[in-house]
């Protein structure tokens, strides 16, 4: 079964030579409890950075911190995809660097619209109970079908945010991105519609990786799995809800 996860693909529940089925296997109760170790790494340092802004009130000197979590964190991560035995190692240090960055672009945002922050949070968390009830009471089955346009859509939206970056290079801005009209705030739903179906694509393929016998070490590399998509998802409720508060 394939995922849009870039974490996640055909071959990451058999990597590095260990057999499907020999020595201790990951449970889906075992990756619950690595999520929730990794959300808690990932909110010590998004407090530390929101209490930094708080203290300085100063948007210019979060600069630093959103550049190390944005920039540490992503080359963390491909470490971790790469090596998935070390993410016992990496995936608690990608949450703490992606905390940094949260907090920090939280704080800014939090400046500008207060509670937004919290509702943004209450959103992605509320929507993750969503799906994952979607998925384990049926209501979303996970066909090939469905797998491929989720897949397919993920992907479009990759390319397309790729392109915004190359042409803000050359200071051009896309207005479907960045503004409030209502074609940017249906875009802005589309894209939080694709990020939650990505958590369902996730639930299944740890469900099956757990099923196979999958190595223990492939909780943690799962909750890191989980833990990209979360990071999305929040970023795109606080995209959504800026888009939105900034009409009033």
């Amino acid at each position: 079964m394939r995922t849009s996860n870039p974490t996640f693909n055909d071959k990451t529940f058999s990597v590095s030579g260990v057999r499907v089925g020999l020595g201790e296997a990951m449970t889906i109760n075992g990756t619950i409890m690595k999520t929730v170790i990794l959300l808690l790494c990932a909110l010590l340092t998004a407090g530390w950075s929101w209490n930094r802004f708080l203290a300085t009130q100063d948007p210019a000197e979060m600069g630093g911190y959103i550049g190390i979590g944005a920039i540490g964190g992503f080359i963390v991560a491909l470490v971790t995809v790469f090596k998935k035995t070390w993410s016992p190692v990496t995936a608690p240090l990608y949450a703490l660097l992606e905390g940094l960055f949260l907090g920090s672009v939280s704080a800014i945002f939090e400046l500008r619209y207060p509670g937004i922050a919290m509702q943004a949070v209450a959103l992605t968390f509320g929507t993750c109970f969503c799906m994952l009830m979607a998925y384990r009471s049926g209501l979303i089955k996970v066909t090939q079908k469905f797998t491929m346009g989720v897949v397919a859509a993920t992907g479009g939206i990759a390319i397309f945010y790729l392109v915004t970056m190359v042409l803000g290079f050359f200071h051009v801005q896309v207005p479907i991105l960045y503004g409030n009209s209502n074609i940017s705030i249906i875009f802005s739903l589309l894209v939080v519609g694709i990020a939650a179906l990505n958590l369902v694509l996730d639930f299944n393929f740890i469900e099956q990786g757990a099923a196979q016998g999958a190595p223990r070490y492939m909780e943690w590399y799962s909750a890191f799995g989980l833990m990209v998509t979360l990071v999305w998802l929040y970023l795109e409720m606080l995209r959504l809800l800026s888009k939105i508060r900034s009409r009033r």
